[in-house]
């Protein structure tokens, strides 16, 4: 950064002090104003703020210390330095502890004093670049709007308040389609672990035999096929937040280990004799009754009770109704900005469907069903024939809850990989699930390329 950008003020009722040090910071390249009394220094910072004020602590009517507090309430970002013939041990603390940057005595040293601005000048550039980059990531790691205003909605995003800056173990529960994972994602980015990553793990899309694996990574040569050594998603998940989506489909065995592994934040790779010591937070969503799956004993009761610290609701949107138009708005703007569409609204007649529909598959199927009303639509609105549901309570596509939430699922994985021409990768992307999840679906749904 030009010295040439950077503007100091010298504030000294000395007129040969102001002189030396104009002087000699305008052959450092400042731009450089000197003033005789505090109140001119505070004209001057209403005219134009400055990187540096340099300040004479002893100078009549308004001393340097009082014109230091002003400088800080009216330009926080200046750093002041502080210059004396009297300095004391006491003047040097009081001034440090109301925010100087640092002090310099009287006769004054050129190069200390020069060394001190650019020391303080680069500590401003720093805190503004780190300001700038937090902002930046901020807006990487911003998550999609919860987006509601029903009491049931207002409920969730009060408990995601009160436990987001703690790190403590939270469980979501709630039926498929509810939002789970964009609860648990606003969990995360309201914590202090919002800098480093939240690793989710779908439980239930894992075969058993290779969720060990994929949780705790492993060695070489731990088993056929490890021909290199793999990091699990626990140790990804170092500072961040472990999600563990349907918690309910880890076996009892694999249940003991992450026990083991959340209460002493320590674990082993597969085939591995090296203890790893982690630091992350855990995360849980199922759509299973946990505490039933105890006492029919399919679920381990200590593991249950570890990761059941706090516990969160995701409502069914049967229970959130006044939040459809919301939602379905909502739906509405990103399809159309997606698939670069004019159908700017819903007509009357499809919001009146969209709100006497029962929406067994939730969020999720809602959805669903406006991005394939996007679709088949025509500018300028998302009339009730693009949608195919019947009104009345699990009425649908296939004349069921279950069948229906299954076509809508069917259709809207087979338009997404049509959209992406069969590419696996992006595909997952835009589902938001991982590549073995879309894998299985394809083969649960019988798609092939050119499949509707």
């Amino acid at each position: 950064m030009s010295n040439e950008t950077q503007k100091i003020l010298v504030v000294d009722d000395e007129f040969s002090i102001r002189d030396s040090l104009q002087s000699w910071f305008r052959k450092d390249g400042y731009e450089v104003r000197a003033v005789e009394s505090a109140a001119l220094a505070l004209d001057a910072l209403r005219d134009e703020p400055v990187d540096v004020a340099v300040v004479d602590i002893k100078m009549p009517g308004m001393d340097g210390m009082e014109l230091q507090r002003h400088i800080h309430e009216s330009s926080p970002k200046t750093a002041v330095i502080m210059i004396t013939a009297f300095a004391t041990v006491e003047t040097a603390v009081q001034a440090l502890k109301q925010g100087a940057f640092d002090y310099v005595t009287k006769p004054i040293d050129p190069d200390e004093l020069s060394h001190l601005v650019r020391r303080a000048i680069e500590q401003r550039r720093l805190e503004e670049e780190n300001l700038h980059l937090r902002e930046t990531i901020d807006e990487l790691v911003a998550v999609d709007t919860i987006v509601g205003g029903s009491p049931a909605i207002r409920r969730v995003m009060e408990l995601v308040q009160h436990v987001a800056p703690t790190d403590v173990t939270v469980l979501i529960q709630g039926e498929s389609g509810t939002g789970k994972e964009l609860i648990a994602r606003a969990i995360h980015a309201n914590s202090r672990r919002r800098y480093l990553p939240i690793v989710p793990v779908n439980c239930g899309a894992i075969a058993e035999n290779l969720l060990e694996s994929e949780l705790f990574g492993h060695e070489k040569g731990a088993f056929t096929g490890a021909d290199r050594k793999r990091r699990g998603k626990i140790e990804m998940a170092h500072g961040g937040t472990l999600f563990l989506d349907e918690v309910g489909a880890i076996s009892p065995k694999m249940q003991v280990e992450l026990l083991r592994a959340l209460e002493t934040k320590e674990f082993h790779r597969v085939g591995g004799t090296e203890s790893i010591k982690v630091d992350f937070r855990v995360i849980c969503a199922t759509n299973e009754d946990l505490e039933q799956e105890v006492r029919e004993g399919r679920f381990r009761e200590d593991f249950f009770y570890r990761i059941n610290v706090f516990s969160i609701e995701a409502p069914p949107l049967r229970a959130r109704t006044s939040d459809i138009p919301l939602l379905a708005n909502h739906f509405l703007h990103r399809y159309a900005q997606q698939m670069d569409k004019r159908i700017t609204e819903i007509s009357p007649e499809a919001m009146k469907l969209l709100m006497e529909y029962d929406w067994p598959g939730n969020v999720r199927e809602l959805s669903n069903a406006i991005e394939r009303a996007m679709v088949v639509g025509r500018p300028p609105a998302i009339r009730a024939e693009d949608f195919p549901l019947r009104t009345g309570r699990g009425i649908g596509i296939a004349g069921n809850g279950a069948a229906a939430l299954e076509e809508v699922e069917r259709r809207h994985i087979a338009e997404v990989l049509k959209r992406t021409d069969w590419n696996i990768t992006q595909a997952a992307r835009v589902l938001a699930i991982d590549r073995v999840t879309v894998y299985n679906k394809i083969k649960k749904y019988g798609l092939r390329p050119l499949s509707v």
